[in-house]
């Protein structure tokens, strides 16, 4: 049974707001020796979102997007694997292990299928495990995702790399490539400022900017493991019937470039969508036109 209507009211100023607004419980769910710290806000007898952050290795609780479905759907957040709440004993980052918390995080909860909602990495996440469980899948929402696994992961970091010059002055370029550097040999510190700036781009000539990214939860060796693992999977492949409703919404000044054309052509059946003067988070730089597309989607998912 899908909602009837998303929540179009304006979304509070600060999580504190959201969060007295909602109701939610939090979980630490094992996985072979794995945490992964999760969030439900339940909504009995309804179907489950399940949504999946970027970076990786950069939680982000979602809690505007939380807010929009959780009037009709029960909503499942976790903190990805490495992050400084859910602890990697493994030290295994393969797609594989990821895929598993999904499945994990989705049998703790009794559900056999859900929806799943990715943004950015999370994005791209989503679509590793399309390919590897789509039966699970309801629906799928990819919102700004990553383009794809493999060479076409070095393209998306080219354009990233791109984006992020061309809003910064010299002095802020330089400096995010010392962190990026540090980052790259292990130095929680540095990926934390690195991303703190790479925030503030994809903001710039915006209003607002996300509320629930906590900096200080953010550690090097899953980024930096992570990376690896995308770089070696192989290239997905072509999605060219799916069995369950796709949907991909980019902003018009989004971080990505050419790149997106492997995810349109990965899925042809998918609602393409542009919203315009929008970035990468468009739940705040353009909401209407989001929450449009969110209740378009999913009040037609089911």
């Amino acid at each position: 049974m899908g909602m009837s209507a998303l929540n179009l009211t304006t979304i509070p100023n600060t999580v504190k707001e959201l969060e007295n607004e909602l109701n939610f419980d939090t979980h630490s769910i094992d996985n072979n020796g794995d945490t992964l710290s999760v969030t439900v806000y339940p909504n009995n007898n309804k179907e489950t979102v399940i949504l999946l952050h970027g970076g990786p290795g950069v939680p982000d609780d979602l809690v505007e997007v939380v807010t929009l479905l959780s009037c009709g759907y029960q909503v499942v957040t976790f903190h990805q694997r490495g992050t400084k709440q859910s602890p990697c004993r493994s030290n295994d980052y393969s797609m594989k292990a990821y895929v598993s918390d999904i499945d994990t995080v989705a049998s703790y909860f009794g559900l056999r299928t859900f929806h799943l909602f990715g943004h950015s990495w999370g994005g791209l996440y989503a679509q590793v495990y399309a390919q590897q469980n789509s039966e699970r899948l309801l629906s799928l929402f990819l919102c700004s995702t990553g383009s794809g696994t493999n060479d076409q992961w070095k393209t998306t970091e080219s354009e990233v790399m791109t984006f992020n010059k061309s809003k910064t002055t010299s002095a802020e370029w330089m400096v995010l490539g010392i962190n990026s550097l540090l980052g790259m040999l292990g130095s929680d510190n540095a990926y934390r400022k690195l991303f703190k700036q790479v925030i503030i781009n994809y903001n710039k000539g915006y209003s607002s900017s996300p509320h629930g990214i906590n900096f200080d939860n953010v550690k090097a060796l899953s980024i930096n493991r992570t990376r690896k693992e995308i770089l070696e999977y192989p290239m997905l492949t072509d999605v060219p019937s799916p069995t369950f409703k796709i949907t991909i919404v980019y902003g018009d000044n989004d971080i990505y470039g050419g790149s997106k054309i492997f995810v349109m052509n990965r899925f042809p059946t998918a609602g393409i969508h542009n919203i315009e003067n929008c970035g990468h988070f468009p739940w705040l730089h353009n909401p209407s036109a989001f929450r449009a597309l969110l209740a378009g989607h999913f009040n037609s998912s089911t």
